[in-house]
């Protein structure tokens, strides 16, 4: 029998160095796990030999236990290498179905799909329309390389300061005089933005501003021109041609805050328009309803404050961006950014359960139990970290001492057998 003690103790020390190797092996494996040899003593002990002093039988290997403990996070730099900080696995799909990783090591396929080094394809909750996502329907995260569709300005806002020390005597110089975009004498000051027509052109939106003015009764030749008090003359053009809506007229109180617009206190907005046809282009007709509520009259000199407005050209995919939720968006070379899904995560009741497939990949068991999926920083799932990967989470010192511990039980064992062959050796030779 002490051979076979001997025997189950070399056994178990070749097991034990089997992990420790594989760690070592492991130790530069993105997203892997080391595992550790569980050890549980042998007795032949029977219902109808049940003894305090029994002498045991050796021992076995109770289980190969992972480990699943955070690896470190290294910063990589590339948008789409991913790393897990806190519980959960990514997910990601095959022809043999659903598999769950640590590793974040992911690319972009032929076809626009998110996939990792196996060619398994992440998977993500798609976007809806209206905003959010579908956490019903988990399917592979694809990029298609298609343009962003352009849109036309339909809205904005102007928030400039309009000197309230403006007189007739100063600019503009030649008061009672039309409107010309060409002739300063005839406006105080302007201010240019781009706007875009329905085919995504870019234009040139200009608002000229000139304190409004009235011919002083009785009339004299020629006329002369006193200001209207607070009230303002808003001319807009598109690549120079004169918009409908202009002039748009701003009245403000002896506070300088705006009250009226076009002689209405119901709203601060203006709306200018181009009519189809009138970019010399095939464009739809232009309707843009610009906000004038930020819009003061102080007495500090022209100051534009803000000025936006919210159409845009079309655009290419120029990046892809993944925030700590997992939200992945694609930015395009027009300025503007769509979600196109949120990166699906699970964790298990017990993940040690999990069945290793390799390529730091593991299947869900009987023993690991159901996932419980959600999204990153939800249901006690960790933080998605983008451009950076977690390592192995193997010690390696830790496992070269326990290399020189597991070697030292090897030789022990080794030693036992020569003993008890020795002892053998003995009998025998008395039985001689």
């Amino acid at each position: 029998m002490s051979f076979g003690i001997s025997l189950s103790g070399l056994d178990a020390a070749s097991s034990n160095l089997d992990v420790i190797g594989n760690n070592i092996a492991n130790s530069g494996t993105t997203g892997f796990k080391g595992s550790r040899a569980d050890f549980s003593d042998v007795y032949a002990a029977g219902s109808l030999n049940l003894s305090a002093n029994l002498v045991g039988e050796g021992v076995n290997v109770q289980q190969i236990q992972q480990q699943f403990t955070q690896g470190n996070i290294s910063q990589t730099g590339n948008s789409l290498d991913l790393a897990l900080n806190g519980n959960g696995f990514f997910v990601v799909k095959d022809g043999t179905g659903l598999s769950y990783t640590r590793n974040g090591t992911f690319s972009l396929d032929r076809n626009g799909f998110l996939v990792n080094g196996s060619g398994q394809q992440v998977q993500a909750y798609p976007a809806l329309v209206g905003g959010g996502f579908n956490q019903g329907a988990l399917g592979s995260l694809q990029l298609t390389p298609t343009q962003n569709a352009p849109l036309a300005t339909s809205t904005g806002a102007v928030g400039v300061n309009l000197p309230a020390n403006t007189t007739v005597a100063g600019p503009p110089a030649n008061p009672g005089a039309t409107f010309s975009p060409t002739d300063p004498t005839t406006y105080t000051s302007t201010t240019s933005t781009s706007v875009y027509d329905s085919l995504g052109n870019q234009h040139t939106g200009s608002f000229y501003f000139v304190p409004q003015t009235a011919a002083v009764t009785p009339a004299t030749i020629p006329p002369t021109y006193k200001q209207v008090a607070n009230t303002w003359d808003v001319y807009m053009t598109v690549d120079g041609v004169a918009t409908s809506g202009s002039p748009t007229t701003l009245t403000f109180d002896s506070s300088g805050a705006l009250t009226q617009v076009n002689g209405s206190a119901a709203s601060t907005v203006a709306t200018f328009g181009v009519a189809a046809g009138g970019l010399n282009n095939a464009a739809a007709a232009l309707s843009m309803n610009f906000d004038f509520k930020n819009t003061t009259q102080f007495g500090s000199p022209f100051g534009v404050n803000s000025l936006t407005q919210n159409g845009y050209s079309s655009g290419q995919v120029s990046g892809i961006n993944v925030d700590k939720s997992g939200i992945v968006s694609a930015t395009y070379t027009n300025g503007q950014s769509i979600e196109v899904g949120q990166l699906a995560l699970s964790n298990f009741p017990n993940p040690a359960g999990l069945a290793p497939t390799g390529n730091s990949a593991w299947k869900q068991t009987y023993a690991s139990g159901a996932p419980i999926s959600g999204t990153a920083g939800s249901s006690n799932l960790g933080a998605i970290q983008s451009g950076a990967l977690e390592a192995s989470n193997v010690d390696l010192t830790k496992e070269l001492v326990n290399m020189i511990v597991a070697q030292r039980a090897f030789q022990a064992n080794s030693e036992m057998i020569k003993t008890n062959d020795q002892v053998t050796q003995t009998i025998l030779g008395i039985q001689g």
